[in-house]
């Protein structure tokens, strides 16, 4: 969600969380185990396992320096109900046809991202609005058949 954070459930943002613990914890020990036991093979210049340890390094950093960031905006939702769509809702709909699926509102992933046009034409919707999805291929009218909780 551009400018204003990203919507997650607090079960989302602990996940998030626990990842990056886990990231800045034992990988990032690991990691620097493994340059440390390369470097000392010798010649850095034609050393694979020097290399290969160093482009991990950048890996992980780039995801951690990603979930920081992530979690810095994210903006926390939490639902008593299931009366309206947000992350996290399993919901229901049917298009102008009468054709029914299921999605799942994830700003995660695992799901229809909040960002995707059916998703953020969900958002905030309750059983038995229809809304109007704007998606590439065109503009279509879904009608929420029933929403639940993960």
């Amino acid at each position: 969600m551009t400018g204003q954070g990203e919507v997650l459930t607090q079960e989302q943002k602990d996940a998030l969380e626990a990842e990056l613990k886990e990231l800045e914890g034992p990988r990032r020990a690991a990691v620097v185990e493994a340059i440390a036991t390369a470097r000392s093979f010798g010649d850095l210049s034609e050393n694979f396992e020097y290399h290969a340890a160093k482009n991990e390094q950048g890996l992980l950093e780039a995801r951690i320096a990603k979930l920081r960031e992530r979690l810095h905006n994210a903006v926390v939702v939490e639902h008593e109900t299931d009366e309206h769509v947000g992350p996290g809702s399993i919901v229901e709909v049917a298009d102008e046809h009468g054709e029914t699926m299921e999605v799942t509102i994830s700003s995660v992933g695992g799901g229809v991202s909040t960002d995707s046009p059916l998703g953020s034409a969900l958002l905030g919707a309750t059983i038995g609005d229809v809304v109007e999805v704007h998606a590439p291929r065109g503009a279509w009218k879904a009608r929420v058949l029933s929403i639940r909780r993960v």
